[in-house]
């Protein structure tokens, strides 16, 4: 079949019921394609009026009813309401060997002769047909192409529209409280994306949990430029808590090994000729693991260049957003986080710790200022798969 391109957009009821993580970690568990791109869009009417006739138009020819049903759908749920809030969508798009059948498999049927719970659909979606043969109820759950030319297509034509719209939504939510609306990033480490794993998405099923409302969405590889900024005041902590005893118990074992006592100020002259470096290894440790790149082993030139490692950024809102993702997410220690938090469930050290969030709303735009998370990636990450694809 050769390399294809497919996707995958999450339907605002799905997002709203919360199953978005859900419907993640079924497709990175079963479709062996790689997730190249992911973003948060809030359709305009023209983008809705544009996709319901493109799925209109490339599924009629197979199924006349599904495809008036799709139609209508995606006017009535895509296009913003009368007061002018717009609706939440994901699109998660893959790249591999016969990635559209791949996607349409995991996605399944409109209609099931059985409600077994394997494709998304038959978790997520309804399609309840009254005896005179009328659709009573449709949700299709998620939306996907039925070949790699429709893929092609309709990527370009949400690129376009991506082009133009911000990559942190507006105006697509309510609260009681305004005043107390925050916005915080969480990551999720490149630990979760080492082999194909439910993992990712069962670690945003579970950030569900708050209430939140995910605006934005993004892959990164994060530069070693980018880490050495990101986790800068983490160097200066690790050195002024980590240099102190490792000095102390370089003294100790010098003692053991030589078999002499040394006086109590050799410790402050071993914390810093072995514990700042100490230290300073641990961070480059934190770097290497973000990145996939040693900053001491990588030329400077390089370190503007994107890692070899990935990660999710997502950006939640709501009312004390900061606080209410970092409960979930847990302490930095997963071996002392409570059950049920996501470094309790995933999580193995201080470092291989799955999820980061961001402990304030000033450091969400400061982090989120480093990753350019505002920055329009989508269609250029979209072009270049396309090419290699030759779509």
């Amino acid at each position: 079949m050769g390399m294809q391109v497919a996707y995958v957009v999450v339907t605002p009821y799905t997002i709203r019921k919360s199953r978005t993580g859900a419907v993640l970690a079924r497709l990175l568990a079963r479709v062996s394609a790689e997730l190249v791109a992911v973003r948060m869009f809030a359709p305009t009417k023209k983008l809705a009026e544009g996709y319901a006739a493109a799925m209109y138009d490339n599924v009629r020819a197979k199924d006349e009813q599904i495809a008036g049903l799709l139609r209508d759908y995606i006017l009535k749920n895509f296009s913003p309401d009368a007061d002018g809030r717009r609706h939440r969508v994901m699109m998660l798009v893959f790249k591999g060997e016969n990635a559209v059948a791949e996607v349409k498999a995991v996605t399944g049927s409109f209609r099931s002769s059985e409600s077994t719970g394997e494709t998304v659909r038959d978790s997520f979606g309804d399609l309840l047909i009254g005896a005179d043969g009328t659709a009573q109820y449709f949700e299709p759950a998620v939306i996907a192409a039925a070949t790699p030319e429709q893929a092609a297509a309709d990527l370009r034509f949400w690129c376009q529209f991506g082009e133009q719209e911000p990559e942190l939504l507006t105006n697509t939510c309510t609260y009681g409280n305004p005043d107390k609306v925050q916005q915080t990033l969480v990551l999720i480490k490149p630990d979760s994306w080492r082999q194909r794993s439910s993992r990712p998405g069962a670690i945003v099923d579970m950030f569900s949990r708050t209430g939140l409302r995910i605006i934005g969405s993004k892959l990164c590889q994060m530069s070693v430029a980018q880490a050495l900024e990101f986790y800068g005041p983490v160097k200066d902590v690790l050195c002024r808590k980590l240099s102190p005893g490792i000095g102390a118990r370089a003294r100790e074992l010098l003692q053991a090994e030589l078999g002499c006592a040394l006086p109590p100020e050799a410790e402050a002259v071993l914390a810093q000729h072995v514990g700042i470096p100490y230290a300073v290894d641990q961070f480059e440790r934190i770097v290497e693991f973000m990145t996939g790149l040693r900053p001491s082993t990588t030329p400077e030139p390089d370190w503007a260049k994107p890692g070899r490692v990935r990660i999710m950024a997502l950006i939640y809102e709501g009312e004390d957003a900061v606080a209410k993702i970092r409960d979930v997410l847990g302490p930095t220690d997963p071996t002392k986080a409570p059950t049920g938090t996501v470094r309790h469930e995933f999580g193995s050290n201080v470092m291989v710790n799955t999820a980061h969030a961001s402990d304030s709303p000033e450091s969400f735009k400061r982090e989120s200022g480093i990753l350019r998370l505002n920055e329009c990636q989508f269609p250029r990450t979209i072009a270049a798969a396309l090419k290699e694809c030759s779509l």
